[in-house]
């Protein structure tokens, strides 16, 4: 088992993980959702004893959702002791034994689908990033970026599983910055979408989202910090590089140039050969395959 990216080591692993509030907010109300009202009915009628299992890995993937897990038990029961033998972001091989939970077996077991739900889930999206990352890596420099689309009350824990598999995250929220799409610019022009953008929220990423390549000269010569180019053909991203090279190659920092729709791991490639920045793929979180994870007790 290997670190899945260079930054996963040291200090920067806590990078990798999502806030200790979202991870509480989360885990409570699955807690709730599986234990109303009556608690676990089966868990009661085991005796007291002490048991010991291991999170197993049945399939090749990257681990994240540790601290979800962790709470999960906490929450059942603050005795159960939960030791990770990785850190997150971690590659996983089929079979490895990746983390020990010991304590009441009645609490180990009531806790174990909440923990499993959530490793699963977030594995299951940093294993999916991690197979973008490298696609893109083998075509060019491009990031890969994530989208909104998560699940409604997880995009928290979501984009912190990106990030545990090498990817980067785009705005968490609509308030993060301004992202100026199709639909608003049915009402005004690109420049002065971005005008009125800059006076509003001076302070704010201006980023516009173009369909073609002469809306994306428009969006560079209107000022725009980021520019998205929305199910353009590589040949036309590529263009898109050049027109912002033209323009603005003697500046240190040249406007961002992000790839959207329907991209691919067959074509991932071929759009991070173009030049752009990044490459976002709504895939990765509203897509991704559970990663296969069990609880095997010792």
């Amino acid at each position: 088992m290997q670190p899945a990216d260079p930054d996963a080591r040291g200090d920067l692993v806590e990078y990798l993980h999502p806030p200790a509030h979202a991870v509480a907010d989360a885990v409570a109300r699955a807690i709730a959702e599986d234990l109303t009202p009556l608690g676990d009915l089966t868990a009661a009628l085991l005796p007291a004893v002490d048991g010991e299992a291991r999170f197993v890995a049945r399939a090749a993937g990257v681990v994240a959702g540790t601290r979800c897990a962790t709470e999960a038990f906490r929450r059942i029961d603050p005795s159960v002791e939960v030791a990770w033998l990785v850190d997150e972001g971690e590659r996983l091989a089929p079979g490895a034994a990746f983390g020990v939970v010991r304590g009441p077996l009645a609490s180990v077991v009531t806790a174990e689908r909440t923990a499993l739900n959530f490793l699963g889930h977030l594995s299951g999206i940093a294993t999916l990033t991690r197979a973008y990352v490298d696609a893109a890596a083998s075509g060019g420099s491009a990031r890969i970026w994530d989208t909104r689309k998560t699940v409604p009350g997880l995009r928290s824990l979501a984009k912190a599983a990106v990030r545990a598999g090498g990817g980067r995250n785009h705005r968490g929220n609509l308030s993060d910055w301004l992202l100026v799409k199709d639909n608003h610019l049915g009402g005004m022009s690109i420049p002065d979408a971005v005008a009125v953008a800059r006076d509003r929220w001076p302070g704010r990423t201006v980023h516009v989202e173009c369909d073609t390549v002469e809306q994306c000269v428009e969006a560079l010569e209107a000022g725009a910090d980021a520019v998205l180019l929305d199910n353009m053909t590589p040949e036309q991203a590529q263009a898109c590089v050049a027109a912002a090279e033209v323009r603005q190659g003697g500046q240190s920092r040249r406007t961002l140039l992000e790839c959207s729709g329907g991209i691919t791991l067959d074509t991932v490639a071929a759009y991070s050969a173009t030049g752009v920045d990044m490459i976002s793929v709504g895939a990765i979180t509203n897509s991704a395959p559970v990663l296969d994870i069990g609880l095997d007790l010792a």
